[in-house]
Formats: C-alpha cells, sequence, structure tokens
C-alpha cells in the first residue's frame, strides 16, 4: 500500500514539472470462470496431463509399478485417491446414531444410512435450497436424526430403496418437522438476539479496557526481542526505515502541539471529535421483511419470496410438488445415475416442512431418452456476459447484443436476497433460469459458425485409460495398435483387477500405450441394488467407547468401575512421587520395586492392563511398615509365593512376568 502511494506520488510530480510518461499497462485479470469443462484452458489441460502421464509411464522408474490411472476428460488424474472423509468411521458412527430397537420390522443398518443420507437433502445441496425451518448450522441434521427415530415406528418401513422414495413415509417425518417449525424460529430470534448482545458487549468492555493513550512510531511499546520491535527492524531493514522517514517526513512536516495521538499512533486534535454514542458499539442488522419468529410468517414469507398470497393453494402446491420432484431426483441421480437431464427445480426458494402434505400422491416420474448439454452449450448456460471471451465470437454476441433472442438470460445488474443472512455470498441470487428449449432455438443460428477445432472441443468426450508396459494389460493393448482395429473390444477383467468395460484405440493419442476406455453399458430401467456387495470387505472397527460417549457434565468418558459411577480414580500426590523416588534409584532403570507384579487391573492411558494369569491379588499395607524405612531385597509387601505354570518358583524369590502378547489395547490408526 505504501508503494503504490509513493509511486503515485513520484508520477504526479513528473507530471507536474511538464514530465512525459507511458501510459500504465492494464494488467489481464485471470477469470477462474474458464476452469469449467468446453473452454480452451481446460482443452489444453486436459492435453497436457495425457502426455504428462504418458510420459511418465515410459520413462520415470517411480511410476513402473503402477497399477492403472484413469483420466476423466476435463478432470485431474486419479482424483480418487484425495480422501478428505474416512467413510468407514462415519459408517461406525452412523451405525451406533441409527440403531433402533424394538422396530416392527427388521433392521437393516444399510437402508439407516440411506434414509439418513436422504434426509441430508433437507438442509440444503446442490440442486436443492433447503427449508426455511432447517439450517445446519443449527443442528438441523441431528433434529431430524431424532425425529426420524422416532416417527420411524409408525412408518412400518425406511424411507428409501436403492434411489426410490417412499413419499408416504417421508409425508410423516416432515410434518412432525412442521409441527415444531414455528418454535424453531423463535430459538433461532433468540439465538441470534443474544449473539448481537454479547457482541456488543464484548466491543464495549475491549473499548473501555483500551488504554487512553498509547504513543506511536518508535515510541510504541514493543516484547524485546520481538520482530516488530523498531530496534529489530531498523537493523534488519536499514532500507525500509530510511523509507518510512521519509513518508512521514513528506506527509506531515510539522505535528502542532495541539494534537495527541489516537490509539493506533495517528495524530488526532486535543478537543476530540463529537459522534453518536453508539457509532462504534452497534452493528446494521439485516433486513429481513418475513419475520419467521412472529405470527403470520407463512403469509409473510409466499409474499416476499414467491409474491403471492399464502392462501393460493395451488401455488404452494406446485412449490412443494416441484421440491418433491427435486428429491427424488437428487436421491436417483446418487443411486441410479441422472434420471432426467431436463429437470431442475424451479423457484430460488423452498416451502415449509408443514406444507408437505398429501405429497404420497404426488408423481415423481421423469421424462427419459434426454441428453445432457454439450461443452459449449453448457458454457452458454453458466457463463455470465463478462467471461463471454472463452466462447466463439458470433456466440458471445448471443450474450450482448440487445437485439438477441435470449439476452434477458444474461442481466448485467440483478437482486441479491439477503435471506436474514448477513453478507452478500450467503444470500440468494436472483439469477433468471435459462429455458433449454429458447437457448437451443437462439444456438441453432450461430453453430454453421464454428471452427473444426470449436467443434471437435463441443463433443463429449470420454474417459481415458493409461497402462504403462510393465502392467499384465500392456501387451493386450500393443496387440490392438498392431491390427489397427477400431471396434471396441471387451477388457480381459482378470487382467486388471476385475475392470470391466469396452477398450478402443485412441486416434489422437501421442504414445500408443493409452486407450480409450468405456463403461459397462446397462438398459435404461436397471436397477442397481443399493446393498453391500458379495465378497466386500468391512474394514475392521476403529471407534473405542471414548469417541461416542460423554459424561452428563461433558467430560471425557471414562469406564465405570463397580456401581459407583462418580468414582473418583486414585492418584498420586506429592508424598507418593517423594516415596517412589527414594526407593528407586536414579538412572539405573530398576529398583527395588523392579520385581513387583501389576496391581489386578489398572486403567493406563486409554489402554486397559488385565490381571495376569498366577498373579496374587496385592494385601493391603502392612501398619507396621513406614514407607521411610529401608528395605534389603524385596518389600515384605512382594514377599508372596507366586505359582507359574512353565518354571516353580523357589521359596522367597520373585520373578518378574510381563508378557507384553497379554497386554490387550486399542490404538486410533
Amino acid at each position: 500500500m505504501e508503494a503504490a502511494v509513493e509511486k503515485q506520488r513520484v508520477r504526479e510530480e513528473i507530471l507536474a514539472k511538464g514530465g512525459f510518461l507511458p501510459p500504465e499497462e492494464i494488467k489481464e485479470r485471470f477469470d477462474s470462470n474458464c476452469i469449467t469443462p468446453g473452454t480452451e484452458f481446460m482443452d489444453n489441460l486436459a492435453k497436457c496431463l495425457r502426455y504428462y502421464i504418458a510420459d511418465r509411464l515410459n520413462n520415470d522408474p517411480g511410476w513402473k509399478n503402477l497399477t492403472h490411472d484413469e483420466l476423466a476428460d476435463s478432470l485431474p488424474s486419479a482424483e480418487g485417491e484425495f480422501i478428505f472423509l474416512r467413510l468407514n468411521v462415519l459408517r461406525e458412527y452412523l451405525e451406533r446414531e441409527l440403531t433402533m430397537a424394538s422396530l416392527p420390522f427388521t433392521f437393516d443398518v444399510e437402508r439407516s444410512i440411506d434414509d439418513w443420507v436422504f434426509m441430508c437433502f433437507f438442509v440444503g445441496n446442490d440442486f436443492l435450497p433447503h427449508l426455511p425451518s432447517l439450517e445446519i448450522r443449527e443442528g438441523a441434521i441431528d433434529r431430524l436424526v431424532n425425529i426420524y427415530k422416532n416417527v420411524v415406528h409408525k412408518t412400518g418401513g425406511y424411507l428409501t430403496e436403492s434411489g426410490y422414495v417412499n413419499l408416504q413415509r417421508v409425508q410423516m417425518i416432515m410434518l412432525a418437522v412442521g409441527e415444531v417449525e414455528d418454535s424453531i424460529f423463535k430459538k433461532r430470534k433468540d439465538d441470534e438476539d443474544s449473539f448481537r448482545r454479547r457482541q456488543k458487549e464484548k466491543r464495549k468492555r475491549m473499548k473501555r479496557d483500551q488504554p487512553a493513550f498509547t504513543p506511536g512510531g518508535i515510541l510504541t511499546p514493543h516484547a524485546l526481542g520481538s520482530r516488530n520491535s523498531p530496534g529489530c527492524q531498523v537493523a534488519n531493514n536499514p532500507r525500509q526505515a530510511a523509507y518510512e522517514m521519509r513518508m512521514q517526513n513528506n506527509s506531515s512536516p510539522s505535528v502542532s502541539p495541539n494534537v495527541s495521538f489516537s490509539s493506533d499512533g495517528s495524530p488526532s486534535p486535543l478537543g476530540g471529535i463529537k459522534r453518536k454514542a453508539d457509532d462504534s458499539d452497534s452493528e446494521p442488522e439485516p433486513e429481513d421483511n418475513v419475520r419467521l419468529w412472529e405470527a403470520g410468517w407463512k403469509q409473510r414469507y409466499y409474499k416476499n419470496k414467491f409474491d403471492v398470497d399464502a392462501a393460493d393453494e395451488k401455488f404452494r402446491r406446485k412449490v412443494v410438488q416441484s421440491y418433491v420432484e427435486g428429491l427424488c431426483w437428487v436421491l436417483r441421480y446418487y443411486y441410479q445415475g441422472c434420471a432426467s437431464w431436463k429437470w431442475y427445480y424451479p423457484f430460488h426458494y423452498a416451502p415449509f416442512a408443514s406444507d408437505f402434505e398429501g405429497i404420497a400422491d404426488m408423481p415423481s416420474d421423469f421424462e427419459k431418452g434426454t441428453k445432457p448439454f454439450k461443452p459449449l452449450e453448457q458454457l452458454m448456460g453458466v457463463f455470465p456476459a463478462a467471461s463471454g471471451n472463452f466462447l466463439p465470437p458470433s456466440w458471445r454476441k448471443l450474450m450482448s447484443d440487445p437485439d438477441s433472442s435470449i439476452i434477458d438470460f444474461y442481466p448485467e445488474d440483478f437482486a441479491i436476497d439477503l435471506n436474514g443472512k448477513k453478507y452478500a455470498w450467503q444470500g440468494v441470487a436472483l439469477l433468471p433460469f435459462v429455458d433449454e428449449r429458447r437457448l437451443r432455438a437462439a444456438l441453432e443460428e450461430v453453430y454453421p459458425d464454428l471452427t473444426p477445432e470449436e467443434t471437435r472441443r463441443n463433443s463429449l468426450g470420454g474417459d481415458v485409460l493409461f497402462v504403462g508396459k510393465h502392467h499384465p494389460l500392456h501387451d493386450f493393448i500393443s496387440e490392438l495398435y498392431q491390427t489397427g482395429s477400431t471396434e471396441p473390444v471387451d477388457v480381459p477383467p482378470e487382467l486388471c483387477h476385475g475392470i470391466q468395460g469396452k477398450f478402443s484405440l485412441d486416434e489422437e493419442a501421442v504414445l500408443p500405450d493409452h486407450i480409450n476406455f468405456k463403461d459397462p453399458q446397462f438398459a435404461e430401467d436397471y436397477i442397481f441394488k443399493a446393498v453391500m456387495l458379495p465378497g466386500a470387505r468391512k474394514p475392521a472397527a476403529v471407534l473405542k467407547p471414548s469417541d461416542w460417549e460423554k459424561s452428563s457434565n461433558g467430560r471425557q468418558w471414562k469406564p465405570q468401575l463397580g456401581f459407583n459411577r462418580d468414582r473418583r480414580p486414585v492418584h498420586l500426590d506429592q508424598a507418593a512421587f517423594r516415596t517412589l523416588g527414594h526407593v528407586m534409584p536414579r538412572g539405573s532403570g530398576t529398583g527395588v520395586y523392579s520385581n513387583a507384579a501389576p496391581p489386578p487391573a489398572t486403567y493406563q492411558g486409554s489402554l486397559y492392563r488385565p490381571l495376569l494369569r498366577g498373579q496374587a491379588q496385592i494385601p493391603k499395607l502392612m501398619s507396621n511398615m513406614r514407607p521411610q524405612d529401608s528395605w534389603r531385597g524385596p518389600p515384605p509387601l512382594f514377599q508372596q509365593q507366586r505359582f507359574d505354570r512353565a518354571t516353580p518358583e523357589k521359596e522367597g524369590n520373585t520373578r518378574c512376568h510381563h508378557p507384553q502378547e497379554d497386554t490387550v489395547g486399542i490404538k486410533l490408526s
């Protein structure tokens, strides 16, 4: 910032003296929208990735024994190898949370997890807005799980099966949420008011505790030896120190004696300035015309968000039906694949949970035989006019030409509804929805303008499978290149760990060792069963009771000994440590207690050490013994006969027995 100010000052000084300066070079800003399939940037990136992988497989010894590497066009290689979440651990948590007893039907943890995935849709996803009463930061998922566990006894079964939704059972869950919507809105308002009140008190407290006078410049107090101390800065960077002194002289050659210094070191008049008492003690609250915490919230919501009357039952049912279709579409998309490439949710806001009445009879069928947008068509549907430079000239003209038939798809100014939030990025961008039929009709006129390269880039590509020369598939692929056949052939599953599909030659291959790969094709009405596949091996459990159980006062879980839940753990005080230090020689590694057997059952950290076979119980401390008394040999406390099945002991002797294999513990990996 200071360098920019100095640069501008020098420029103004040169111009004031009649000098000439070249015009400032306008730097091109990187538009991150280019990272979208179909752009020239992504096409070049895909080419570079293909060449990089092929080159490494042939020349890099570190890639010699790789099994295979699959590249989805315009996507980075081996994306699935980056693990952000340990799903097996999540499954353990869900299994414990969702397990229910005394169900009127057979409990299946897989079906319960599928229902949990479905319920998460109500708090929002990429295709649907969240319900007004369900905010994920307010514990909406926990609320849904509790309602689900209370209602599932009445539903007669699970909510979903292999990606298909039972709307009659979902209706029971939603109406149960609708019964508590009013209390949710009131609690949300109370929490927000409480948070603002605490923040206001915090600002007042910080202002009250702020020192009245803090000197600036070189007089500013700093911790000794810190990097921010003036002496350290001058010693480390004398040029910077000289520059700051010069800037200080240029900006303020003299300081009036009637000037004091504020807390940040800047000069201010001694008399001060007038301001409102609450100027810095309050923040503007976001405008909220709906006021969900007050009576009449449903009427105001539909009037403000949809511009219709809440009494319009037909419109409300249309919104609910569109949302129900979205729930079915998203679940089908996750479990079976895209049900229709034409479906979309045609509203910016979601209905209330109490509106999900009578949804059991709503249809959830989708148009079949639809096709996705081609890459350039997709760019026309997602790009603003400002990113039109990534499109062909005649295509981008449709975004900016006032006479374009689809100019209304690309507004330069649009409203953002904060929707009760504080920042614009949290709000709802009220952009118009793109009409697929109008878009395709407008593009038919500019399709002839595409160059051969743009036509290739506008085609839908497939996956590319790269195989090194040491892989078992190498010889099979080499024979395909030798024959030159372009017909797809079945992949030998025995050569590639059971992978099935079809191979075909890649006409654009840089090196003759990578080919096109196509997944197995199934009938359009084929249903993939959402079950644990045969032969699948569940990972070993990694959680222990301390990972999910907490005591009532929030402390970490601890095992219960006997019938007393509040039994305090035994600990050693300072006197006991002094006694141990007295009887155990320093530096020797062994002491007079080295032959002592461990207690019957002890907890050491998180490990449980059971009583070993052959160890006798330890009697109480003898009353005539003093800790400060010295012994020769083992103390009388441990002078007892031990019996071992393997080797008999002589009388008066004790053998140390620490079998590591008898110690059982759980360790988190």
